[in-house]
C-alpha cells in the first residue's frame, strides 16, 4: 500500500543515550501519508524517546530526520508543531486553570508571535467545530479544564492536537481513561483524519485495538527496530513475542488460586460518601486478592480515596478486626494501608526525586535515627526491593523520570511494600505498562497474597480482574450491584451489573 508514495516522515538511524541506558540504537521508521502506524514494545523499548525527538523536546545523538522529503532538524517543540506535528501524551499537558476553549487554543496561540489581544470568539468557534469531531459537541466551552473528568480532560488534549493543521498527529496511550464509547469516538475520528491524509503514529498496549485500527504496526525492543508488519499478518501472540523476545503464557491468569486465611485483614461497613457512595459494605482476608469493576463514574475512585483517608466518609472500617478512623493518608499508613494510585506520574511517583528516595518515603522513620535521614540504610531499603522486585534502573540514585513506566510502577509498589502493610489498595496498577511488566506485577501480587497480603485491585481492567482475583465486586452509581467468585467472573454478567442492567450478589 505503500510502495508508490514517497513517506511523510522518515527516521534514519536514530540514536539515543542517557547515563547508563541507550533508549534508541539506530532505529529507522517511515510514516506515511493516510496510514495508521501503531509503534509498539515493553516500556522501556524506546517508544518514548522516539516520540520526544520527533516532539522537539529532545535531540538523537545521531541519525537523520527527514520531513516530506527534506531533511529537518527539530530542536524544540515549536519547531515540530510549525512543521504540522502534534504530539497528545499520556500524561496529560493541560492547564486546569483555563477553559476548555482556551486550552483548545493553546497550540494556535503559541505558534503566533505577534503581539495581539486574544480573540476568545474564536478561540469559541474553533473549539466548538473541534468538539463536535470528537463527539463532545455537549462540553461546556466555558468551564474550567480543572473541573472536568480525566476522561473529558483526555479529549480535551486531542481537540488541542488535531486544532491546528496537523500533518502527522502522534497519540500515547491516547484512550487510557476513555469509556468504549468515548473510544469508538476516537477510533471513527482518528480514521476521518487518516481519510484526509492526516499520518498518525499510534502508540498503545491495547494489542486487539492494535490491530483493528493500524494499517501498519512497528515492534522495538530494547531501544532496537525489530520487524515493522502490516496489521493484517499480525496476530496478538505473534506481537507479544515481538515485543518481549519470548511468549508470555497466562498472562491475566493467576498461576494458582488464592490460600485464603479465615482472618478478616479489611472490612468496610455501612460506607458512605456525600451522594457519591451509598451503604458499601466488604471485607478482605488475608491472603485473598478482591477485586473492584465498574465504568467511570461508578464511585472506583471515591471508595478508594475513602480507604485511604483521602475523603471523608460515614460509616466503619475495620483492619484486622480493630475500628479505625481514616482522615488522613498517615492515619492509613500507621494502621497498614498501603496505596498504588492510579496517576502514576501526578500522585504516585516524585519524579525529580531518585529512586531509592521514593521507595522510602512512606516510612522514613526505618530510615532515620534522632530525626536524621541515613543514606546507608536509605540505599539497603533501596538495593533490598529493587533486587525483589527486579526494577530495571541504572544506579539507585536514578530519577524516577527517566524511567519506563513499567519499572515506575515498580518503584511506587515497593514504596508502599516498604511500610509492611496488612492491607495493599491497587488502583488502575497496570495503566500504561507493557504485557511484560503486567506479568511480572501480577506475578508480585501472588507472592504478596501467597505471604498473606490482603489486596484491593481497583481496575477497569476485567481481564485483569477476573485473571487475578478470587472475588470480584461491582459497582453502579455509587453502590454494588453485583459480587463474582472466582469460578463465576465472566465479562458479560460483570457488564451488565457495572451498566445497571442486572444485580448479582449471591456470594459462593
Amino acid at each position: 500500500m505503500t510502495s508508490n508514495r514517497a513517506p511523510l516522515i522518515e527516521l534514519k538511524a536514530i540514536s539515543k543515550g542517557f547515563p547508563g541506558v541507550q533508549a534508541l540504537d539506530g532505529v529507522s521508521l517511515k510514516v506515511y501519508p493516510g496510514e495508521i502506524h501503531a509503534l509498539i514494545g515493553e516500556n522501556g523499548a524506546g517508544k518514548s524517546t522516539l516520540m520526544n525527538i520527533l516532539a522537539g523536546e529532545l535531540q538523537p545523538d545521531s541519525g537523520e530526520i527527514i520531513f516530506e522529503g527534506h531533511p529537518v532538524r527539530i530542536p524544540h517543540p515549536n519547531v515540530s508543531q510549525q512543521l504540522g506535528i502534534s504530539v497528545v501524551y499520556q500524561e496529560l499537558a493541560l492547564s486546569p486553570n483555563l477553559t476548555v476553549a482556551e486550552n483548545i487554543s493553546l497550540n494556535t496561540v503559541r505558534n503566533t508571535f505577534s503581539l495581539q489581544f486574544v480573540n476568545r470568539r474564536a478561540f469559541a468557534t474553533k473549539a466548538k467545530d473541534v468538539l463536535s469531531q470528537l463527539g463532545m459537541a455537549d462540553l461546556n466551552l466555558r468551564q474550567p479544564v480543572g473541573e472536568l473528568t480525566v476522561a473529558q480532560q483526555q479529549m480535551v488534549e486531542i481537540g488541542k492536537a488535531i486544532s491546528t493543521d496537523v500533518k502527522l498527529l502522534i497519540l500515547d496511550e491516547p484512550n487510557s481513561a476513555l469509556t468504549d464509547e468515548e473510544t469508538d469516538h476516537l477510533f471513527a475520528v482518528l480514521r476521518d483524519l487518516r481519510a484526509a491524509g492526516v499520518a498518525i503514529i499510534y502508540i498503545s498496549h491495547r494489542l486487539e485495538e492494535v490491530l483493528s485500527l493500524s494499517d501498519r504496526i512497528t515492534v522495538l525492543r530494547d531501544g532496537q527496530w525489530v520487524e515493522t508488519m502490516p496489521a493484517e499478518n499480525a496476530t496478538v501472540d505473534k506481537l507479544i513475542a515481538r515485543m518481549v523476545g519470548r511468549e508470555v503464557d497466562g498472562l491475566f491468569r493467576a498461576q494458582a488460586p488464592s490460600v485464603v486465611r479465615e482472618q478478616v485483614s479489611f472490612a468496610v461497613k455501612h460506607l458512605s460518601s456525600a451522594d457519591l457512595l451509598r451503604d458499601l459494605s466488604f471485607h478482605i482476608r488475608a491472603g485473598e486478592v478482591v477485586g473492584v469493576a465498574g465504568l467511570p463514574g461508578a464511585g472506583k475512585d471515591e471508595l478508594v480515596e475513602c480507604c485511604f483517608g483521602l475523603r471523608s466518609y460515614t460509616g466503619d472500617i475495620e483492619i484486622k478486626g480493630q475500628p479505625v478512623r481514616l482522615n488522613q493518608p498517615d492515619q492509613a499508613i500507621k494502621h497498614g494501608l498501603a496505596l498504588i494510585p492510579a496517576d502514576r506520574r501526578g500522585t504516585g511517583a516524585m519524579l525529580v526525586l531518585s529512586v531509592q528516595d521514593n521507595i522510602v518515603a512512606a516510612n522514613l522513620g526505618r530510615v532515620s535515627q534522632a530525626g536524621l535521614l541515613q543514606r546507608p540504610a536509605i540505599r539497603a531499603v533501596g538495593e533490598d526491593y529493587v533486587k525483589q522486585l527486579d526494577i530495571r534502573v541504572s544506579s539507585l540514585t536514578q530519577t524516577m523520570d527517566t524511567l519506563s513506566g513499567g519499572n515506575q510502577q515498580k518503584v511506587i509498589l515497593a514504596r508502599g511494600l516498604a511500610t509492611n502493610p496488612a492491607v495493599l489498595i491497587l488502583h488502575e496498577p497496570t495503566r500504561g505498562i507493557d504485557v511484560g511488566a503486567k506479568a511480572e506485577i501480577y506475578a508480585i501480587l501472588q507472592d504478596l497474597a501467597a505471604d498473606g497480603a490482603a489486596i484491593l485491585i481497583v481496575s477497569s481492567e476485567l481481564p485483569e480482574l477476573i485473571g487475578q482475583c478470587d472475588r470480584i465486586l461491582v459497582m453502579y452509581q455509587g453502590t454494588f450491584t453485583g459480587e463474582f467468585d472466582r469460578n463465576d467472573a465472566a465479562e458479560e454478567p460483570i457488564l451488565a451489573c457495572a451498566m445497571g442492567q442486572g444485580v448479582h450478589l449471591e456470594t459462593a
